[in-house]
């Protein structure tokens, strides 16, 4: 047995849902996390706060992994693979800046690590990407109803039109990083 390198990674790409499901099939993750980030309005927002824009908050995941098994720079280059970081605030029909792209890093070698990533898979993309790079400052978990979210509501509309799809392309292109 090996020992863990347990370390942290801060992603938004849209909706917290889609993005938590797709972590959630990787080898090496231990947990993944939806909640909020990158805001300014004071305490712990709520999800209705977040949706109306008003308190500067991305939905976010904060991916628990074990670098021996998946590296911070791997997880980045599917997290960017797996949403469209060329559309400013907006993934699909989910519009506002709590669906940014967006990463927050921990520390300055995950910034980077973020500046490489971006810069490298933004020559794959016709439209400038427009993925945030900024310093994690606080993290909030989300309402406990958005953890495991497609896992519990895969028969939900949502789930059906838009996460089933995406898991389905990110399997095909991932298939050998799956859990």
């Amino acid at each position: 047995m090996t020992n863990k390198n347990i370390q942290i990674a801060t992603v938004g790409g849209g909706c917290f849902w889609c993005t938590e499901a797709i972590f959630q099939e990787l080898k090496g993750i231990e947990k993944v996390v939806s909640g909020y980030s990158g805001g300014d309005a004071p305490g712990k927002p709520t999800y209705r706060e977040v949706c109306s824009g008003l308190t500067g908050h991305a939905e976010v995941v904060q991916i628990t992994f074990d670098a021996n098994m998946i590296s911070y720079e791997e997880i980045l280059l599917i997290f960017m693979t797996t949403h469209d970081p060329t559309t400013l605030n907006r993934q699909g029909a989910d519009r506002g800046t709590q669906y940014r792209s967006v990463i927050y890093h921990h520390d300055e070698t995950q910034k980077e690590i973020a500046q490489v990533v971006v810069k490298e898979v933004a020559k794959y993309f016709d439209d400038p990407v427009v993925t945030e790079i900024s310093p994690l400052v606080v993290f909030y978990d989300a309402e406990d109803y958005h953890q495991d979210y497609y896992r519990n509501n895969t028969q939900q509309g949502y789930c059906n039109a838009v996460i089933t799809p995406k898991l389905a392309k990110f399997r095909k292109l991932y298939a050998e990083k799956l859990k």
